[in-house]
C-alpha cells in the first residue's frame, strides 16, 4: 500500500482539478480506485499532477460499504472548480439522485468540466440528462434497469468503458481502474500511465471496445491446457496470416469443435480473440516505436496495409493510428 501523502506535497500540485464525490452508502472500492489514480501526489510526475479533493454531497459523517463513516473537507461548493468531476457507484439503482447534485453537475459540464461515471454512477449522470444521445456502459447487472429508465442513452453494457470526450462512463468496478488510466493517457501520456499503473500492479492499457468478459482463465481441463500453448503461438505469429484451420489443428480439434470450445474457454470467438491480440500488438508498437510506419506497424500487427490497420482502428477504437500515435506514444 502506498505511504500516505503529506498535505504539503499535494498543496504543492498545479495540476487539473479532480473532485470525486462521496455520499451515504459510498461505494468504497470505486471511491479508492479514483482517489489511488487522481489523490496521489506521485511526486516522480512534477507538480503538474492532478490535484484531488473530496466533495461531500450531503451531511456527514456518511456511511461507506464495509462499515466506514466518511467526512470529507468539501461539499459541492468544490464542483465549480473541477476539471474532471469522478461519480463512484451510486447507493442504489432505484435510490434518487439529490436535485441540489444534478444542478451541480450540469453546471460543471456547462463551463467544460469532464464527468465520468464509475459502475453504478452512471445513474447519477443519467439523471443529469446529459448522457441522452450519447454511448456509455455500466455493470451489466444495472443495464436493464438503465435502458428502462433512461431510454434516451445509447447504453454498452458489453464494453470495459466509454470516452465521449467530456463525459466518461467505466462498466464493473475493476473497469473503473482501466478508465482512470485511460483519463491519465489522455492528460499525461503513456509513459505516465504506465507508471501509474505499475504502482497499482496491473496492465498499462486494455481498450474500451474490450468486451466485459473477455478475461477469465483458461480451465486447466484437456482441451484448456491445449489453448496455452495455441495462444503463445499466436502471439509470436502475428505477422502472417492466421487461418481457423490452422489454429484448430494446432489445438488437436476439428474447426467446428474448435469454434465452440474457444469461445466457451475465452468469452470470444478465435477471429474476435486474433484481431483483439492484432490490435492490442499494433497499439504496443504505435506507443513504443516511434520510428516504425504505419506500413511496418501495419505488417508487424498481420494487417497488411496501413487502410486495413486504419480501418479496424476507426471500428473498433474509434479512431485512427496517427491519433492515438498523437496521444498514447511517446519517443524511444
Amino acid at each position: 500500500m502506498p505511504a500516505p501523502v503529506s498535505p504539503l506535497s499535494t498543496s504543492m500540485l498545479t495540476g487539473p482539478r479532480v473532485v470525486t464525490l462521496a455520499y451515504d452508502g459510498l461505494c468504497t472500492f470505486e471511491f479508492g480506485v479514483a482517489v489511488e489514480v487522481f489523490g496521489l501526489a506521485r511526486l516522480e510526475m512534477g507538480n503538474g499532477w492532478y490535484r484531488h479533493a473530496t466533495a461531500a454531497i450531503e451531511l456527514g459523517p456518511l456511511r461507506a460499504a464495509g462499515g466506514l463513516t466518511v467526512t470529507a473537507a468539501g461539499g459541492l461548493e468544490l464542483l465549480a472548480e473541477a476539471d474532471l468531476i469522478v461519480v463512484p457507484g451510486w447507493r442504489g439503482i432505484d435510490e434518487a439522485v439529490p436535485v441540489a447534485l444534478v444542478d451541480a453537475l450540469r453546471a460543471a459540464h456547462a463551463r467544460g468540466a469532464r464527468l465520468m461515471s464509475l459502475c453504478s454512477g452512471v445513474a447519477v449522470l443519467a439523471a443529469t440528462g446529459l448522457l441522452d444521445g450519447r454511448h456509455a456502459t455500466t455493470h451489466w447487472r444495472y443495464a436493464d434497469a438503465i435502458r428502462s429508465r433512461h431510454p434516451l442513452i445509447r447504453l454498452d453494457p458489453d464494453v470495459l468503458y466509454v470516452d465521449e470526450g467530456e463525459i466518461l462512463s467505466a462498466a464493473g468496478s475493476a473497469a473503473g481502474i482501466d478508465l482512470c488510466l485511460h483519463v491519465v493517457r489522455r492528460d499525461f501520456g503513456a509513459e505516465a500511465a504506465n507508471s501509474v499503473a505499475r504502482r497499482l500492479v496491473v496492465p498499462p492499457h486494455r481498450e474500451g471496445g474490450q468486451a466485459q468478459f473477455i478475461v477469465r482463465p483458461v480451465p486447466q481441463d484437456r482441451e484448456g491446457k491445449r489453448l496455452g500453448p495455441l495462444i503463445d503461438w499466436i502471439d509470436r505469429n502475428l505477422q502472417r496470416e492466421i487461418t481457423l484451420s490452422e489454429m484448430a489443428a494446432r489445438a488437436g480439434m476439428s474447426a467446428r469443435t474448435f469454434q465452440r470450445r474457444f469461445r466457451d474457454l475465452t468469452g470470444n470467438s478465435p477471429g474476435e480473440f486474433l484481431l483483439a491480440r492484432r490490435l492490442r500488438h499494433a497499439c504496443d508498437l504505435l506507443e513504443r516505436q516511434a520510428a516504425l510506419s504505419l506500413d511496418d506497424i501495419a505488417l508487424a500487427a498481420g494487417f497488411g496495409t496501413p487502410a486495413t490497420l486504419r480501418h479496424h482502428f476507426r471500428t473498433r477504437l474509434a479512431t485512427s493510428p496517427t491519433a492515438y500515435r498523437a496521444r498514447f506514444g511517446h519517443a524511444n
